[in-house]
């Protein structure tokens, strides 16, 4: 068998793999011409243990929610934290935030597979929002507030929510009737900040159930709502060898929550106890503003598009 690449598309290594498992997949059939495609082993040499025991020590993510993941990790890490509008907060303290808002939610009902449309521009509150979903056990579905209010309706009507939350400054890309709770009014101080246990959520969590739904730009038609299991192993294991990440970094979050990448920028750094410093609005798009606070916070991990990251070392 010969094949014909674009060497600068793809490398040899590539391509040579490629070939190996279009070897597998014809030595499968030729052997048995009514062997099911869902049968055949294109595994390489080497591929399933990994696969099995995750990659460069990560194999401890695989089974476990991304809850599971993230408990017992705020107060844990060391140097790290959250800076995010002029505030700056230890993973502790945010945790404290988080786990009463969590409680919170809990109490208006959102549970596994309850979705949360959290429409909230960039801020300490927005993070909040998102991790106390999580750890509610809940499915948060970011809106973003720039949208046309016909496309933000068209989410909520699809989703529908147990809860929508946002604030005065943003429920103004909410269609007119609709109700949220206003994260910058709510009195959360009657809730524990302690850690939020099994038997504090409303069922069982598990990996099948998901952490949330994200629309596409709906430019060739209408948006649509895609999900992710909130199963630890398929929603943040990340490749450590390839691009390592330990305490001493600080990741710049200015990716969209409306976009998936985001999701890797808001949970990665708690999981390591990097410090994430948050893009004010707009900044997220002003090149002049990102350079600043690059060299502000001494940002050492950028995420410029889907598939690149960079390091300033």
């Amino acid at each position: 068998m010969s094949l014909r690449y674009q060497p600068a598309a793809l490398d040899r290594a590539v391509v040579d793999t490629i070939a190996q498992r279009m070897s597998l997949i014809l030595a499968a059939f030729a052997a048995n011409a009514d062997t099911p495609i869902g049968e055949v082993d294109v595994f390489v040499a080497g591929e399933r243990g990994l696969v099995v025991g995750g990659w460069d020590g990560v194999g401890w993510l695989w089974g476990l929610t991304l809850v599971d993941v993230l408990d017992g990790r705020f107060a844990g890490v060391g140097g790290g934290g959250l800076v995010c509008g002029g505030v700056v907060l230890s993973w502790g303290e945010f945790d404290v935030r988080v786990n009463r808002f969590a409680r919170l939610l809990i109490s208006l009902g959102v549970g596994p597979e309850s979705r949360v449309c959290v429409a909230l521009s960039r801020s300490v509150e927005l993070l909040v929002a998102v991790f106390a979903v999580v750890r509610a056990g809940g499915v948060f579905v970011p809106v973003d507030v720039g949208a046309p209010v016909e496309r933000v309706g068209f989410v909520v009507g699809v989703v529908d929510p147990v809860v929508v939350l946002s604030r005065a400054g943003d429920g103004g890309c909410l269609p007119v009737g609709v109700g949220f709770v206003d994260v910058g009014c709510v009195d959360v101080s009657g809730f524990s900040g302690g850690p939020v246990g099994v038997g504090d959520r409303l069922g069982v969590l598990l990996p099948e159930h998901a952490v949330y739904v994200m629309f596409t730009s709906g430019s060739t038609g209408r948006p649509k709502g895609g999900g992710l299991a909130c199963g630890g192993g398929e929603s943040v294991v990340v490749d450590a060898g390839e691009f390592p990440l330990g305490v001493g970094d600080v990741v710049l979050q200015k990716t969209p929550v409306s976009f998936d990448v985001s999701v890797w920028e808001l949970f990665w750094p708690l999981m390591v106890g990097a410090r994430l410093v948050v893009a004010d609005p707009g900044g997220h798009r002003d090149p002049v503003y990102l350079v600043g606070v690059i060299e502000r916070w001494g940002v050492s991990v950028v995420h410029f598009v889907p598939w690149d990251c960079t390091r300033f070392d």
